[in-house]
């Protein structure tokens, strides 16, 4: 096997597959290094993809042809669209996951990869040349070169699991961590830090009392991941839901100082959203129970997920608590919970595309960069491997900005406010979430895809299909039209006030369907099924989201300024001190960014938006000059 690639990719869970997979479709020769092949593609915490924020990250991975939404698709045994009751906008696709069968397709999706090579080895160090990173040194002894590295190592650096007393080394639960390369980037006088996530006890579901439980079942009808994927072909199941009660609390309460979080033992802070149960019982003592989801790992797995009750107590803790829960007095732990902290690395060290700004061509993904979730490392993946090929190829980093993607608000949550905490999806970062919908993430985004030059053919063929019906269809609808005595007679409640409307106007209107206008137009009806929803989807945001475009194209034409890299922010005035340190901390590329660091205030935009544009007209008057 060569040792000589474009582009090396470290690690091989959810951002490291998403990168391998990213960088090889632009055809540049790619490597994956990872401990074990049979590791690729590992669900380490909650079996499941998706929810609230984060399906719209799987959709929008999917609409670029990334992996994670196919696999899903292939994998899940418990589809369910959260926040159906509530608008499109955060509708929120979710699955549960068979652990087994998704990391087969993973698996199956990266041996199988054109211009990929996969490489059982750990990354050890990181050379570099000429100040780029040119290669990945393993724990083999043996050297890969490399044009461009991208570092997904989740939980690996560094990494400590914290039981009780019980501190073990390891990047998961009988993994061992990654020190070198951890050391390696420290030497790189990189910015760094600690941060903890957790997981709970899995149970064996045999020792279950099902019968006591409320049971959860799928949707009726599973609504894929997927824009390829026609229909769910996996079994679906329920999952059962439970909950802790006073008793729970009180034993948690009572062996709070044995908990690593609480002993002092972890420096590292932990995900707000998703607190282990010694928080919730220390942060919410007014409350007398939590819910906690049974969810099965898999459909011939009895290994099940108590999702809800993450922590980091001893064994024997765990044990007795547990048995206080209803349905679970004769429960069998197989894996006793744990928490796990680890390094990773401020992400207002990268730039836009997640390359490392001291060393170019390195570029980092995932948990490194202080995240939490399969769905945001995936996004931030694609996104990471995309670039590097792109650097390879001598072209400028691809960026997502926030009006158009999910994942353009993630990377620059991250690169412009840094994180202090794991951070997570949700539909309230997007300033423009009525028109960042989980529905249309491959209108918004494969036609960009193509562009990159990450999109295969099926996908750009579906793409255009899709595309033309949906034009056609709207084309269609807006040629047809009714007055409102017309609709009146029909039954439609609508504004008696004398004006034409169309029928994707009238379409806008709740009461009114897709069905009760085929009726008023016949023609309609030979729309596919799919298109229809589509487009009912459409035409209810269709008023908001003309005003949000203006509102995107005025804020753009400021946010847009481009900032010089090597500003002298000393020589801008009306800038304080604690100003100037951090946008020489960040230097922000547009002036965009520079309004979305923290304490940058109005009065600051204002004189570097002025010292900017002056120095543009100085040079412009030069040049004539």
């Amino acid at each position: 096997m060569s040792t000589d690639f474009d582009v090396i990719v470290i690690g091989g869970g959810h951002a490291g597959c998403e990168a391998a997979s990213a960088a090889a479709r632009l055809g540049v020769r790619t490597a994956l290094i990872t401990h074990s092949k049979a590791k690729i593609g590992e669900m380490s915490c909650n079996p499941a993809i998706g929810g609230l924020g984060k399906g719209h990250l799987v959709r929008e991975i999917d609409a670029l042809d990334g992996l994670m939404a196919r696999v899903a698709d292939r994998a899940g045994i418990q589809f369910r669209m959260l926040n159906r009751s509530k608008g499109p906008a955060v509708w929120g696709p979710r699955a549960q996951i068979d652990r087994h069968l998704y990391r087969e397709a993973m698996q199956n999706e990266i041996l199988n990869h054109p211009n990929l090579d996969v490489i059982e080895d750990g990354a050890e160090d990181i050379t570099e040349t000429d100040g780029k990173v040119s290669g990945v040194v393993g724990q083999s002894g043996k050297t890969y070169s490399a044009k461009a590295i991208v570092i997904t190592t989740g939980t690996f650096l560094k990494g400590v699991i914290h039981r009780g007393e019980d501190r073990i080394p390891a990047g998961r639960i009988g993994e061992a961590p990654s020190v070198g390369l951890a050391d390696r980037l420290y030497d790189l006088n990189l910015p760094m830090g600690r941060l903890k996530t957790g997981t709970p006890a899995r149970l064996d579901g045999r020792t279950i009392d099902w019968d006591r439980l409320e049971m959860q079942p799928a949707d009726a009808e599973p609504i894929p991941f997927s824009f390829l994927t026609d229909r769910i072909e996996v079994s679906q199941i329920a999952c059962g839901i439970t909950f802790t009660n006073v008793e729970t609390h009180k034993i948690i309460a009572e062996n709070l100082n044995k908990s690593a979080v609480y002993s002092g033992a972890i420096a590292g802070r932990g995900p707000r959203y998703c607190p282990s149960i010694e928080d919730k019982v220390h942060r919410f003592a007014d409350k007398t129970r939590h819910q906690i989801f049974l969810e099965p790992e898999g459909l011939d797995d009895h290994t099940v997920y108590p999702n809800g009750i993450s922590t980091s107590l001893p064994a024997d803790v765990q044990d007795a608590f547990v048995r206080t829960i209803p349905g679970l007095a004769m429960v069998k732990i197989i894996e006793p919970g744990y928490a796990i902290e680890y390094d990773y690395v401020d992400p207002r060290a990268l730039d836009h595309g997640l390359q490392v700004k001291a060393l170019p061509a390195l570029f980092l993904a995932g948990q490194i960069n202080g995240t939490t979730g399969y769905e945001e490392a995936g996004a931030q993946g694609l996104m990471a491997g995309l670039n590097a090929a792109r650097s390879v190829l001598g072209l400028p980093s691809a960026v997502l900005n926030r009006s158009e993607a999910y994942i353009g608000v993630l990377v620059d949550d991250l690169v412009t406010r840094g994180v202090t905490e794991p951070y997570r999806m949700f539909t309230s970062r997007a300033e423009y979430r009525l028109s960042l919908r989980s529905d249309n993430a491959d209108q918004r985004l494969t036609r960009r895809g193509i562009e990159l030059g990450l999109v295969g053919e099926r996908r750009a063929s579906t793409f255009h299909v899709k595309h033309v019906q949906l034009e056609s269809g709207r084309a269609h609808l807006e040629a047809e039209s009714l007055t409102p005595n017309e609709a009146a007679k029909r039954g439609w409640k609508v504004n008696q006030d004398g004006q034409r409307r169309t029928a994707w106007e009238y379409l806008a209107y709740p009461s009114i369907s897709f069905d009760d206008l085929s009726k008023a137009f016949p023609d309609l009806d030979d729309i596919p099924e799919a298109i229809k929803a589509q487009l009912s989807i459409e035409a209810t945001y269709a008023g908001y989201i003309d005003r949000q475009k203006s509102d995107i194209e005025a804020l753009k034409r400021d946010e847009a300024l481009e900032i010089p890299r090597s500003l002298d922010y000393a020589s801008v005035g009306g800038l304080s001190n604690e100003v100037r340190v951090k946008l020489e901390m960040i230097r922000p590329s547009t002036l965009g960014q520079a309004s979305r660091i923290e304490g940058i205030t109005p009065g600051a935009l204002t004189a570097l938006l002025a010292h900017v544009r002056r120095k543009r007209t100085n040079q412009v008057s030069s040049k004539h000059g």
